[in-house]
């Protein structure tokens, strides 16, 4: 795993100390090795963080040159299946001097150009520069397990792993961008290829961006697509658990693969016990698990299952007891997340990785698997509302859905309540808010801006199968999974230099569970996860609790009557009333002391505000 930043454009005028700067505000991304390269006409810099895992060698170092000096790569990411691109490649009469995978991307892009994106399985973010044709081709994986920010203005076109290497171009505007707050505050995260900076967007998972420096043009387009959703199943069930097992037992054996040690990061929960599972299976001696426990929080405490998962296949297992963590922890947290997340799992996650980084540099995690095979509740009531729809007359759910808008802001079932008024789409779009329209307009009323009724990211992704299941599950995998679960992993690992893999987002996996899996496999009729725990009864130990569904999260609401409440509060009491409304902050603030479940919402305005004041972002 690595960091990478860059800029290009014929009046880019930067100086070697210049890029320096931006790349090592990246260190963290990359302890190891350090690189930077200014192309001989000055139209180009690239700068590259290492952290060292495949081919420790110098022969790694970045950025990389082609043998004919025409191409310059920066990558960060890693290519599971290169070895097997590779010998593809040697048949095509290309050498190789090194044990990189940058290498192989390389050869990649002089055999098959901008399409030598589709032949890369792993997670990937990546910059090559072609000097013949003067042009610079972005990328980035299918799942967006690797970030890509970038901001075209000025004749130059600046990009880099986080934002804040961007911030550090000189004379970068640091602009909010209002509508990206108002999607922020609906959601929790900055969906798409949206950014809160003004002018700055992220390119989209599955995405390339080519741009031609000498006329200044930036093209950004998809190379990959979601499957068209499985109609006529013609295997069984028996045969479609067979064939999930053989696939992740492929991702899973490529994915271990590193220089460095490697781990497991074992919940207990069902798809991080199918890794550990698997790891065993493939694995030539007894695989490293790792788990965090929460002595003082039973309720959430899920370390008793891993340690049977772990004991069962003979790991060998570290658990590591989780100390309180305290509130100058949002800080550091506000600063690494340099965009606003609301996610406060992300305190957790940081937790775990800081351990785990101990003893291992590489650790698989489970990510990717409820949302694509079904493990969220959301799943089974989508079923219910188009069952309600056809029950219920349109009118009489209008007047549900406006006199659930009297409900308090924080009261459990009000967004599903006030979601029954319209479509179905519409109703998932309203499932999940943390602030409803009246609430941002409140919150937003000093600035001017009006907040929209719903982000429209989110219908616009709705376009997807037949099924209201086979929808609810695809919005999640373009918004939810790259721009909320998998930038918490991103960042929250890379602050310490941990390199986080996912089995399950392996794309013939992905193209498996929304080609091959039928509905009635992965949610339904009380059920969840249907086919992944067909197979965790066959390979996981029968007295695992394989129902239960308990995320990576922490006591917030128990929290917030401590420390961490007093910090918030004091945090936001003193945010720009000319942003937010002082009164509806208030509001919120009291709704909590009345334990109304709003501590997640003031979790998410507290770390806006701490980045705001960190990056000194004005509006």
């Amino acid at each position: 795993m690595c960091g990478i930043v860059g800029a290009a454009g014929r009046r880019l005028q930067l100086t070697s100390a210049m890029v320096e700067q931006m790349r090592d505000t990246l260190a963290h991304r990359g302890p190891d090795d350090a690189g930077a390269w200014l192309a001989t006409d000055g139209n180009c810099a690239l700068g590259h963080r290492r952290l060292s895992i495949i081919d420790l060698s110098p022969g790694g170092h970045q950025p990389m040159h082609d043998p004919k000096g025409e191409l310059t790569i920066i990558f960060n990411g890693e290519i599971y299946y290169f070895m097997e691109l590779r010998r593809e490649l040697e048949g095509h009469g290309h050498s190789f001097h090194t044990a990189s995978d940058t290498e192989v991307i390389l050869a990649a892009y002089r055999e098959w150009g901008e399409d030598c994106i589709t032949h890369l399985r792993g997670m990937f973010s990546l910059a090559i520069h072609d000097a013949k044709r003067r042009r610079l081709l972005l990328a980035r994986d299918r799942a967006g397990e690797k970030p890509m920010f970038y901001w075209h203005g000025n004749g130059v076109l600046v990009f880099g792993s986080e934002l804040k290497s961007l911030m550090a171009y000189p004379g970068f505007p640091r602009r909010l961008d209002l509508q990206s707050l108002n999607r922020y505050l609906a959601f929790s995260y900055i969906p798409g290829e949206h950014c809160i900076l003004d002018g700055v967007k992220k390119l989209p998972a599955a995405h390339t961006a080519l741009y031609d420096i000498d006329s200044d043009s930036l093209t950004v387009r998809p190379y990959w697509r979601l499957p068209e959703p499985v109609r006529n199943v013609t295997a069984s069930d028996d045969e479609l658990v067979e064939e999930m097992h053989e696939l992740l037992r492929d991702s899973v054996k490529h994915q271990m693969i590193s220089d460095v040690p490697v781990g497991i990061m074992l919940s207990g929960g069902v798809d991080s016990s199918l890794v550990t599972a698997v790891a065993a299976e493939v694995s030539s001696s007894p695989v490293h698990t790792f788990n965090i426990s929460m002595p003082d929080s039973a309720a959430l405490d899920e370390s008793p299952f891993a340690r049977l998962v772990a004991k069962h296949f003979g790991t060998n297992h570290t658990e590591f007891a989780a100390e309180a963590a305290t509130v100058d922890l949002l800080p550091a947290l506000a600063r690494q997340y340099d965009e606003p997340m609301g996610d406060s799992s992300m305190v957790p996650t940081y937790l775990v990785s800081k351990l785990i980084r101990q003893q291992a540099t590489v650790a698989l995690g489970g990510d990717g698997g409820d949302e694509l095979f079904g493990g969220y509740h959301t799943y089974e009531w989508v079923r219910r509302q188009a069952l309600v729809r056809r029950l219920v007359p349109a009118p009489l759910r209008t007047t549900v859905s406006n006199a659930a808008k009297l409900i308090p802001l924080g009261v459990r079932g009000r967004n599903y309540l006030i979601g029954t008024a319209q479509d179905i789409d519409w109703s998932m779009a309203h499932a999940t808010l943390y602030f409803d329209q009246p609430a941002r307009r409140a919150l937003l009323a000093p600035s001017g801006f009006v907040a929209d009724e719903t982000p429209e990211h989110d219908r616009a992704l709705f376009a997807y199968g037949c099924s209201a299941e086979q929808r609810a599950m695809a919005m999640d995998f373009r918004t939810y999974l790259p721009d909320d679960i998998l930038v918490k992993v991103d960042r929250a690992s890379m602050l310490t230099s941990l390199e986080v893999r996912a089995p399950f987002l392996d794309p013939k996996i992905i193209e498996f569970a929304f080609g091959r899996v039928p509905d009635h496999l992965r949610a339904g009729h009380g059920q969840r996860k249907v086919l992944l725990k067909k197979l965790a009864k066959r390979i996981l130990p029968a007295e695992l609790d394989i129902t239960r569904k308990q995320g990576f999260s922490i006591p917030l609401d128990r929290w917030f009557r401590g420390p961490w409440g007093t910090y918030m509060s004091d945090v936001l009491r003193q945010a720009d009333p000319k942003l937010f409304d002082p009164r509806a902050i208030e509001s919120l603030l009291a709704s909590q002391e009345r334990r109304m479940g709003n501590a997640n919402r003031i979790f998410a305005l507290t770390v806006f505000e701490l980045w705001r004041r960190e990056y000194a972002v004005s509006f």
